[in-house]
């Protein structure tokens, strides 16, 4: 039987979230990941892998290798073709301009259409660390299984192992049992304050947003036309340059679409959404504090991220410097400390606001 089964990394954010997100991405973590090399071309743990390779790896394991896109901003082309030259140029689809998560996944879904009415597509961030992979590949299959049916988009979420408020939560409405492990949504909520995330946690019902999506194309063109009014024009003209000889190249009206987020125009307003309670450990890396919590920690809790150290008298911190480098640091407790290029950050691990005004301040983006 063909394999009608494909993949996009989404791979162009900046590091800089939406305006209407309380604290920028590219300060969270800061200053390892920057605008010209945001987090996910980084190797955070010493693996030898950025998180871009690393989420190409992961994929690759089930997914031929000419079924796997990326999509990235023109500004990382070149990232991306130095870290993954094994993707032909007519796979990696290059945006001239951010228009948000939906522009990226509209053109990707109309490439992919046109090259196969049947395809199945699985849309994974690159920027995150997944844990038991034979799990996720397992999981990922019987996403893409039920995607098949075009019964719906398959959202995948995770139980919380914490009170986290950096993260979305879906929840499941688990009287409504779709499939074996996939459930109709009765809410979204984007980053609760620290109270409506311990009621989450007690709930049962509440799992992590990860992020990754399955679909049939026909449905998610069908709910963009349906749901995104501003698409109801541009779905034909993508069509249009989808049959043009180089596909990779994004449209010129690319710079006209909206600036919107696949969120909250369409998983959050559909009635075809479902969500799949995966079982593989998931981390976001978006944070200092979030890094730590998931990060291997010495006996005194410190996490070392591929970086030598003496510490003295030093419990719950995170330290990141470059290669060559060794840390020797005494009487430190609850703090990161950072250095990329010209920048060395010494901060509370939790004081979110002040790395922000580090960033503004010091003008190194």
């Amino acid at each position: 039987m063909d394999n009608h089964n494909y993949c996009l990394i989404l791979a162009g954010g900046n590091g800089r979230a939406k305006p209407s997100a309380s604290v920028m991405s590219c300060c969270r973590l800061w200053p390892v990941s920057r605008s010209h090399r945001p987090k996910q071309f980084i190797d955070f743990f010493g693996t030898g892998r950025s998180l871009l390779q690393q989420t190409f790896d992961r994929v690759s394991q089930f997914m031929p290798l000419d079924h796997i896109y990326v999509s990235t901003n023109v500004d990382y082309l070149p990232l991306v073709y130095e870290q993954l030259p094994q993707i032909d140029d007519e796979h990696i689809l290059e945006e001239p301009i951010r228009r948000g998560t939906l522009a990226s996944v509209a053109w990707s879904t109309v490439v992919v259409a046109k090259r196969d009415p049947q395809a199945c597509l699985l849309v994974t961030p690159a920027d995150q660390l997944i844990l038991n992979e034979p799990q996720f590949q397992h999981d990922m299959t019987d996403a893409l299984g039920f995607a098949a049916h075009k019964e719906g988009i398959v959202i995948t979420g995770i139980a919380p192992t914490r009170p986290e408020t950096g993260y979305g939560y879906i929840q499941s409405d688990e009287d409504k049992q779709i499939a074996p492990g996939i459930f109709a949504v009765k809410s979204f909520t984007e980053k609760p304050d620290a109270n409506f995330a311990n009621i989450f946690v007690q709930e049962g019902n509440f799992l992590w947003n990860t992020g990754l999506l399955t679909y049939h194309v026909d449905v998610m063109l069908s709910n963009l036309y349906q749901l995104v009014p501003e698409y109801q024009m541009e779905i034909p003209r993508m069509m249009a340059e989808a049959e043009s000889a180089n596909p990779r190249l994004v449209p010129e009206f690319f710079s006209s679409l909206p600036n919107l987020g696949v969120d909250v125009s369409i998983l959050e307003r559909s009635n075809q959404v479902f969500v799949q309670q995966a079982h593989f450990g998931w981390t976001d890396i978006g944070t200092w504090a979030s890094l730590y919590d998931d990060a291997p920690a010495d006996a005194d809790g410190n996490v070392l991220l591929h970086t030598p150290a003496y510490l003295y008298e030093c419990r719950n911190n995170v330290v990141r410097l470059p290669e060559g480098r060794t840390a020797v640091i005494k009487g430190l407790q609850d703090y990161v400390v950072a250095e990329q290029g010209e920048i060395l950050m010494i901060c509370p691990r939790s004081d979110v606001a002040a790395m922000r005004r580090m960033h503004n301040d010091t003008k190194f983006s």
